[in-house]
């Protein structure tokens, strides 16, 4: 190992330490401070000296480098007009858009589909309903919704039951979001447990409203997008 190697393997060591003291320092501190807290799964350093980020599951607080304060709150780059916390639970709840059982999902094809997203949606959302019509206008474009009822009205559950289990589950979907038209009800001893498990996959990553969108790059957009902005975000992951 030549003397430059070993000397910037030195330096990179020495810079290690304090960080790694500030970390233990921080879960010694949360463990005795606050013991009902569940585990401390990571410690980094934000931008802002002596500020650290603390994530417990997908959970982001903030403290010094003692552990002796607790911030709760969003931490936002103003020259870069970042909110920094948004993009790190952004990143720890992206989807991998592979993994998404389509199976269980209502699917839309416009044109030849090749550009896909992924949907969550209420029967009862307004704006799932403004998604919908908005999303008709999009050229070469696959839409998998996903069921999932909030529920934001009484019969959330009943509603996607019976798009669910109706003969053209397409067609009960748009006719419903898009015309008003109520769907047949569920035949007896129909299996809707697709819509179950749409429900606990939203759950598992955190979706609390609908719409939730997902494209095929991993990113969350939460809430709808009009024609325009949905061609633009499907164009940024092609430039990706």
């Amino acid at each position: 190992m030549s003397f430059r190697t070993t000397l910037t393997a030195l330096l990179l060591s020495a810079l290690a330490l304090p960080a790694l003291a500030n970390e233990a320092a921080i879960r010694k501190s949360f463990a005795e401070l606050m013991p009902n807290v569940p585990a401390i799964d990571e410690v980094t350093a934000t931008p802002v000296p002596g500020l650290f980020e603390v994530r417990i599951g997908h959970d982001i607080v903030y403290t010094d480098a003692q552990g002796s304060f607790l911030i709760r709150g969003e931490l936002i780059d103003l020259m870069a007009r970042r909110n920094l916390t948004e993009e790190r639970v952004n990143k720890l709840t992206a989807i991998d858009f592979a993994s998404l059982p389509l199976r269980d999902a209502i699917v839309m094809k416009n044109g030849n589909g090749k550009r896909k997203i992924a949907v969550f949606a209420d029967p009862n959302c307004g704006y799932c309903k403004r998604f919908e019509r908005d999303v008709q206008q999009v050229k070469d474009v696959t839409v998998y919704t996903f069921l999932y009822p909030v529920p934001i009205g009484a019969d959330s559950e009943a509603k996607s039951r019976d798009v669910w289990c109706a003969k053209d589950r397409l067609k009960a979907w748009q006719d419903l979001m898009l015309r008003g038209i109520a769907p047949p009800a569920a035949p007896a001893g129909c299996d809707w447990r697709a819509v179950t498990r749409s429900t606990e996959l939203a759950r598992k990553h955190r979706i609390n409203g609908t719409p939730a969108l997902i494209f095929e790059d991993g990113t969350r957009v939460p809430g709808a997008l009009n024609t325009a902005q949905i061609e633009q975000q499907l164009a940024q992951i092609k430039t990706r």
